[in-house]
């Protein structure tokens, strides 16, 4: 991968990965944009398989960082949260401005699932995107937030919450954050983390605050591009519960929800050693439609 430095209008700056290989490929080639999860980067497997898969299909691809996620460093007091969608949408125009010529599509996993989603709420019919993917995205922040408290997945939240904490001491110290520092260091929850540190650091009066704006599923309604949502019923991350109504959708997302998948596996065969993973060639199956067109109306009418 190489690597550019995204200056973003607000004085900060995040990084964005580009495969070598795919350098060689037209400018009117289809353009990947991916959004890795809660603090993943360019290094996630997830992220190498889909972009892998991009470049076997002739396109181009690039992971989209979060600010202060991977081995970059941003520069404001300030990390990334789940409603962040100001980064993507900038980003997005910068491409056009450059003349990447051909359809832009994205895939978001987890953290960045929701932001995509919320994203395209947002944007509704005013965005560069032909499609969207998202996978195992957090649709009810509240829901997911219980749901790691219970049973098997209290594992994954002890993992996720010393690794924030382990990013959050790399940028911030005591005499430096912008938070309560003793709260955040003694929290043992999403919540409490979330609380303590992601709800002061970027503007929201609380975590609960922070969690009725940034929640993804609210926004599913305003959706005006072709977006795929995949799930699984045995994520630890949630419950079945988060799972929307057909009521609750616009008529451009699509909803599919396997029995088993775990969050962001979805292993379908193989061996230990050499698993098959369903995810990449579905997530490039449900765009290949969208990136045989460049005008984003004519990929609307497209099945």
């Amino acid at each position: 991968m190489r690597r550019d430095t995204l200056e973003l209008p607000d004085g900060d700056a995040t990084a964005v990965d580009w495969p070598i290989k795919a350098d060689r490929l037209d400018r009117s080639a289809p353009l990947l944009v991916v959004l890795h999860g809660l603090e993943g980067s360019a290094e996630s497997s997830y992220a190498q398989m889909i972009v892998r898969a991009a470049y076997q299909r002739g396109w181009r691809s690039c992971v989209l960082h979060s600010r202060d996620c991977g081995d970059y460093r941003n520069r404001l007091p300030r990390r990334y949260h789940a409603g962040e969608t100001n980064d993507i949408r900038f980003f997005l125009q910068q491409l056009k401005k450059e003349n990447f010529d051909g359809p832009l599509l994205a895939v978001g996993y987890s953290l960045g699932g929701n932001i995509l989603l919320k994203y395209l709420g947002e944007a509704t019919s005013d965005t560069p995107l032909a499609a969207a993917v998202a996978v195992c995205a957090p649709l009810d922040l509240h829901q997911c937030a219980d749901a790691l408290n219970k049973g098997f997945s209290k594992i994954y939240q002890h993992y996720l919450i010393k690794r924030m904490k382990v990013s959050v001491k790399r940028k911030f110290n005591k005499h430096t954050a912008a938070f309560d520092w003793k709260l955040a260091m003694a929290a043992r929850t999403f919540a409490e983390f979330d609380d303590a540190v992601t709800a002061p650091l970027h503007g929201f009066d609380s975590m609960q605050d922070y969690y009725d704006r940034c929640s993804s599923g609210s926004f599913l309604s305003g959706i005006e591009r072709p977006t795929l949502v995949i799930n699984a019923l045995d994520d630890p991350f949630m419950t079945p519960g988060v799972i929307p109504n057909e009521d609750q959708l616009s008529e451009q997302v699509t909803i599919e929800l396997a029995k088993a998948g775990g969050h962001v596996g979805f292993v379908e065969g193989g061996t230990p050693w050499r698993p098959r993973f369903y995810l990449p060639p579905r997530i490039i199956e449900f765009l290949e439609p969208y990136a045989a067109s460049t005008s984003f109306m004519d990929s609307r009418t497209r099945p």
